[in-house]
């Protein structure tokens, strides 16, 4: 692999940069699926805002959902595909490139 392909700015994302969508996208790699209910809830998003995010992560092939039945009620599950994954491990790689190494503490 050159270097140039190695470059950790080529992972920023545009999609997941995106305040509300990293941290969509965080909660979705953490707990691998979770009920939009839930994920609205740990965000403290309006249903609305939370599903516009959603449809943008939905179009990039970022996050998928699966609907079902749950105490007589319907239910939209959430989750990162794999292209999603990538996408999200990308930018965080990205983001750490552009703040630098941290040092520990004293």
């Amino acid at each position: 692999m050159s270097a140039e392909n190695h470059d950790p700015l080529a992972g920023f994302d545009t999609v997941v940069h995106a305040p509300n969508r990293l941290r969509i996208c965080a909660l979705l790699d953490t707990a691998g699926e979770a009920e939009f209910g839930l994920v609205q809830q740990q965000l403290a998003l309006s249903a609305s805002a939370l599903s516009k995010h959603v449809t943008v992560l939905m179009d990039a092939g970022y996050v998928e959902q699966r609907k079902a039945v749950r105490d007589t009620r319907q239910r939209v599950w959430l989750r990162l595909t794999r292209r999603g994954r990538v996408a999200y491990q990308g930018h965080l790689a990205a983001l750490r490139a552009i703040v630098g190494p941290t040092d520990p503490p004293v």
